[in-house]
């Protein structure tokens, strides 16, 4: 398969965008767990802002083979 530059810069810009929402993510996370007392259990939505993360890095990973 013939990539040309400009699919190589798309490539690499879609990465970008998709691990800055992955960080986005992780920072919900992280304050939401922050919020809630260290007795308490952490909300479903610490666990689903994370899976979130993990998935939006796994989407950033498959433009690697492309860039």
């Amino acid at each position: 398969m013939n990539i040309d530059a400009s699919d190589t810069k798309t490539a690499r810009r879609l990465r970008a965008i998709l691990l800055e929402l992955a960080r986005r993510e992780d920072d919900s996370a992280a304050n939401e767990a922050a919020a809630t007392p260290y007795w308490s259990p952490a909300p479903p939505t610490v666990l689903g802002h994370r899976t979130a993360a993990a998935l939006l890095r796994n989407a950033a990973d498959q433009f690697l083979a492309t860039s």
